[in-house]
């Protein structure tokens, strides 16, 4: 009888990659994979390991799992950056658990599970240089049209407050033969939607074909038939040139959608930071992609109570957006990790200044989504289907303006039945909160 195995996975969509692989692992050593932890023999947890509140989860997470090694559970095996940077720690201070597993390691999954069997605590960090294993057949756990591609692992950017580097190793972009291998085979398994990560998506190529690739690279993907949509994540603002520009623009398949993380918008801090970019490169660069992609949408991300943000800063970082207003905006507070840079910093902020900032900042961006919103009443969008709502009534899907998971969802209701993976036209006829609420239509849109 085969054994049972569950996969907890945690933390950002490239974490999400990496637990589909493994279940692809598992699957060709004739295991079987079970959403219930109650029916699992071997459970996975592959954990995010960022910042504080992460570890938090992944601690949590952890124990709880522990708890059911009382029952059914055989052996209890902790995978990804939090198992990378704590390396031997964890299975010291958890003694339920018999592996740990880096984010380079991966690929072992299956020799890990046998030889944890045999008695064998094993932990297993470094390797930090392949991306080979990002060839291995996924078992795509969403099945809601859309599929995340990762094009590169680890990061050049050392950036003061992260962390990343050490736990995913140096930039290394995968051959543009696998990416568009695996994208057709997504493609051909339902997912409409191909959604490009990496810990930054504007260098793929540099290291490999000794220059950008990334706009080559949105024009062979956008040659498959059964991909619809194709969308980029984590955009660094310096590295967007005028080629992708204009491949945005022009592309139909490419969503007019860029996650483009300024994290401030203080040239100081910026710099305190480690980044390249300045406030001022910012402002022309969103003034450019606006009038350049008419009703482009952009994400972005920042840190609030970095050390040495001063009342100044935090008032400059407020003022920009405040006037440009991007469209998604999503609001960290400054965690403090050891082994970086900025932990070392002097004048750490308070956590009651940082709360403060936090707060002030989101109750901005609820004023943007909210305008927003109410220019989007009464058009028309192509709208990917999700799923049913908990109702039963609506519809969940989501425009061009909505990347899956941290954006906000459109509920619709159609007289005709619809599948998951459809793009239908929604017309949008209210607001609820940050969501919007609309119904198919056949009226005509642009």
């Amino acid at each position: 009888m085969k054994k049972k195995i569950g996969v907890i996975s945690l933390g950002c969509p490239k974490n999400l990659i990496d637990s589909e692989i493994m279940l692809g692992l598992i699957k060709n050593c004739e295991y079987e994979i079970v959403n219930e932890k109650e029916e699992a023999q071997i459970l996975i947890v592959n954990t995010c390991g960022f910042i504080e509140s992460a570890k938090q989860e992944s601690i949590n997470t952890i124990l709880e799992m522990a708890e059911c090694k009382k029952d059914r559970c055989e052996l209890l095996i902790v995978t990804g950056c939090l198992a990378e940077r704590y390396k031997g720690d964890i299975i010291n201070e958890i003694p339920e658990v018999d592996a740990c597993v880096g984010t380079g390691n991966v690929a072992l999954i299956c020799d890990v599970i046998e030889k944890a069997y045999k008695g064998e605590k094993q932990v297993l960090y470094g390797k930090l240089d392949d991306t080979s294993y990002l060839n291995t057949e996924r078992v795509v756990s969403t099945k809601n049209g859309f599929a995340y591609l990762k094009i590169a692992e680890g990061c050049d950017n050392c950036c003061t407050y992260c962390i990343i580097p050490s736990l995913r190793g140096r930039f290394r972009s995968r051959n543009m033969e696998d990416v568009l291998l695996e994208a057709e085979s997504l493609s051909k398994n339902g997912a409409k939607e191909i959604i490009l990560v990496a810990q930054d998506t504007t260098r793929y190529g540099l290291d490999i074909y000794g220059k950008k690739m990334l706009s080559e690279l949105l024009r062979k993907l956008s040659s498959i038939d059964d991909v619809k949509w194709i969308r980029l994540l984590y955009c660094y603002p310096e590295e967007i040139d005028e080629e992708l520009v204009n491949e945005i623009s022009q592309n139909n398949k490419v969503l007019k959608y860029l996650d483009i993380p300024f994290q401030h918008a203080s040239d100081k801090v910026l710099k305190a930071m480690g980044r390249r970019g300045t406030s001022n490169e910012y402002k022309k660069l969103i003034m450019d992609l606006r009038s350049r992609i008419p009703g482009i949408v952009l994400r972005t991300s920042v840190i609030v109570g970095f050390p040495g943000e001063t009342e100044e800063d935090f008032n400059e970082l407020y003022k920009f957006f405040s006037e440009y207003k991007v469209d998604r905006l999503g609001v960290f507070s400054y965690s403090r990790e050891e082994n970086t840079p900025a932990s070392k910093y002097k004048n750490q902020i308070s956590s009651k200044t940082i709360k403060k900032r936090f707060d002030l900042m989101m109750d901005l961006q609820k004023e943007t989504m909210d305008l927003n919103n109410s220019f989007r009443l009464d058009k028309i969008y192509p709208t990917i289907v999700e799923g049913v709502a908990d109702d039963g009534i609506f519809y969940i899907g989501r425009t061009y303006a909505e990347a899956p998971d941290i954006d906000s969802l459109i509920y619709f209701t159609s007289e005709e039945p619809v599948q998951i993976g459809d793009i239908v036209k929604v017309k949008i006829m209210n607001i609820d909160n940050y969501d919007l609420i609309g119904a198919v239509t056949n009226e005509f849109t642009e």
